[in-house]
């Protein structure tokens, strides 16, 4: 079994587990991998700001019925479980920490938004989506950024290239690693299978435009499978966090069953409810 139909069954066996019922992508068409309503994908409902942040979003999350999101394996729907939470806890810094991105004693992360876009050039109409940001105070990291990977990682699909464009920006001067990159995954990426460099890059690339090369952290939170698919994927990775690395940008990558694993050794007795919840479902 590849790694995209694994995270599909299990999502879909965690449903009936649960009893709760599925639908296709077009109703009664399609696999059964859509829950009804959105809350049932969901351990707790959108909060009011988290809600326009994806209807502000270019992703279309939410809509359609069923709406993207309802997918039990829908990114933003994981990203929204792990993280949220500790939105709405008033603990913003617990998840900073437990995602390496500072340690248990620091408190300068104050809150978390959803689908945040930073404009690479005002020439361009469109700004790339970053999946979850956290904001900071008082810190030299104005902003903690992530990007989420879940089944669509292992989807299949060929990753786009970077626009020449993109290519051309003064921005580049002091990434020089990450623009020879760049230059060779543009137009089209041949080179990755499983990691989106041409994404990273321009997230890379509109965080360096608002906060400076220095002002930021960049995570890659992925989803780790068993075999070939898990491996390549995890190569990859290594691979470009050795580009990030040296042009100096604080790039880090951590799975999903690694954050999930810390958060449960760390909170189990005082958020029992919500480790049980996301052990039982994405371990």
């Amino acid at each position: 079994m590849n790694g995209y139909n694994y995270i599909i069954s299990k999502q879909i066996q965690w449903a009936r587990n649960h009893e709760i019922a599925l639908m296709g992508s077009k109703g009664k068409q399609g696999r059964p991998a859509y829950t009804q309503n959105l809350d049932d994908n969901l351990f707790e409902p959108l909060l009011l700001d988290t809600l326009q942040s994806f209807q502000e979003g270019d992703g279309n999350e939410l809509a359609g019925n069923p709406a993207k999101m309802q997918a039990v394996h829908s990114s933003s729907a994981l990203s929204v479980n792990i993280f949220q939470y500790w939105k709405s806890k008033k603990q913003v810094p617990a998840i900073a920490a437990a995602c390496g991105l500072c340690n248990q004693t620091t408190k300068f992360s104050k809150n978390i938004t959803f689908e945040v876009k930073y404009p690479i050039d005002a020439r361009f109409q469109f700004s790339p989506n970053i999946d979850v940001v956290i904001h900071n105070s008082d810190s030299p990291y104005k902003v903690f950024a992530v990007e989420c990977k879940f089944s669509e990682a292992y989807g299949g699909r060929s990753h786009a290239g970077i626009k020449k464009k993109y290519l051309d920006l003064d921005i580049w001067e002091d990434i020089p690693n990450l623009h020879e990159l760049a230059l060779s995954i543009s137009p089209d990426d041949h080179q990755f299978q499983y990691l989106h460099p041409a994404q990273l890059i321009k997230h890379i690339l509109g965080l360096k435009k608002a906060f400076g090369k220095t002002g930021f952290r960049l995570l890659y939170l992925w989803y780790d499978v068993l075999g070939s698919a898990g491996a390549t994927h995890e190569v990859e990775i290594s691979s470009f966090s050795e580009v990030a690395k040296l042009d100096n940008i604080h790039f880090h990558t951590l799975s999903y069953q690694e954050l999930i694993i810390r958060l449960a050794d760390n909170y189990r007795n005082k958020h029992k409810s919500y480790i049980e919840y996301i052990t039982g479902r994405y371990l």
